[in-house]
């Protein structure tokens, strides 16, 4: 059985400092194509949705920042939501923009060649950057649902010099701390094609911005059988691997609890970020969810979302990167490969426990959280208005 005295202080301290950013939109409603379900007990705002996202940090210890979606999150004053979100022990994370969900929008925002429409969706975006600065964050994320669904339908040229307009007027409206990050997803919404459909697409366009703008990763946004870990090690390479969307799919972008379909994908992807030091709290990367639960609970969703991530990270961190080295050096395939499985193999939950109860959490964070009693509350108290959820 492995304990933390298994670990050497650098390994102790990376696992001890490892936090994960959670998404507002996980708390409300969701479902398919077909179905919005409702559960009792959902936010009706942000600053609800921000109460929900502070039971997850206070089980887990690891979870401080909440990305939030614009407009999904307007309020009248994110001042008062910073000052809300901080007294429960959070703060706001990334800002996420929302130039999806509009009728104007539908062939293209960024990317639109309707030049009115255009700078709408720009100014939806220099609009998340004054919420930025009304709410301490330093991200701003753009994901794109821009595309088409027929060849011919427009000019895939003329799009990408569009899009790259655009970003470059929004990138020019940062200030010096902030960054803008890009992410990618090879299709959905549109089937022809999707005007930021891969990493390349993504990594030339942020190359193009400077050095404030950088790729995020979404686990769920690759098609199948794609080799995950191999574009997060050339994102490394390249310094632009700014962020991770954890999901998992069986299928598509199901957006389902992490490492529910492929735990040992999970596990490759946080073996290459610690062999490559990235896991260091200053190293640039955001690790973050990206997730809607549909039919479980959303509270214990995040929080065995967060879990499944930091137990991963101690199995790759339990690698024996020597003995690694050694056998990729004598070319020994089987003894490489089962360097990598014995750490995949390992049960860390131990350790895990541990290491909560250290910093004075309970070792069972589920558990703790069903005994709180707080999902029976919120579903007493809140009563009436409207459920946050997509569009909401």
């Amino acid at each position: 059985m492995v304990t933390l005295n298994d670990l050497t202080a650098e390994q102790r301290r990376l696992l001890s400092e490892q936090t994960i950013e959670l998404p507002s939109w996980a708390f409300g409603n969701s479902g398919t194509r077909f179905k919005v379900y409702a559960t009792p007990g959902t936010p009706r705002n942000a600053f609800e949705k921000f109460e929900d996202a502070a039971q997850v940090h206070q089980f887990t210890g690891m979870t401080p920042r909440v990305s939030i979606h614009i407009p999904w999150d307007e309020v009248d004053s994110f001042e008062e939501l910073k000052a809300h979100a901080e007294g429960l022990g959070v703060e706001v994370g990334t800002v996420n923009s929302n130039v999806f969900q509009d009728d104007d929008y539908k062939f293209g925002s960024l990317t639109n060649s309707d030049e009115v429409k255009r700078r709408k969706a720009i100014d939806a975006h220099l609009h998340c950057i004054d919420v930025m600065r009304a709410t301490g964050s330093k991200v701003v994320k753009i994901w794109l649902g821009d595309g088409t669904n027929y060849p011919g339908q427009d000019s895939i040229a003329a799009r990408q010099e569009r899009l790259a307009d655009s970003l470059h007027t929004i990138y020019a409206e940062l200030d010096d701390d902030h960054k803008l990050l890009l992410e990618y997803k090879f299709f959905e919404p549109a089937f022809y094609h999707t005007d930021v459909p891969d990493w390349g697409t993504a990594l030339s366009h942020v190359l193009a911005l400077g050095e404030r703008a950088v790729v995020c990763l979404d686990t769920g946004h690759h098609a199948p059988g794609t080799n995950i870990e191999f574009i997060v090690v050339q994102l490394l390479r390249a310094g632009r691997l700014g962020a991770f969307d954890f999901n998992s799919r069986f299928y598509a972008d199901d957006d389902l609890i992490v490492g529910a379909a492929d735990p040992f994908q999970l596990f490759r992807i946080m073996h290459e970020i610690v062999g490559f030091g990235a896991l260091d709290k200053n190293s640039g990367v955001n690790f973050m969810l990206d997730q809607c639960h549909n039919l479980e609970a959303k509270i214990p969703g995040e929080i065995l979302s967060a879990l499944n991530v930091q137990e991963a990270t101690a199995k790759a961190l339990l690698v024996d990167r020597d003995a690694l080295k050694k056998a990729q050096e004598d070319h020994d395939v089987i003894g490489a490969n089962q360097v990598l499985m014995d750490a995949f193999s390992t049960d860390v939950r131990p350790l895990l426990r541990e290491l909560r109860e250290d910093k004075g959490l309970d070792p069972d964070p589920l558990a703790a959280f069903a005994r709180s009693g707080y999902l029976a509350k919120i579903e007493a108290e809140r009563v009436g208005g409207q459920q946050a959820g997509w569009g909401a």
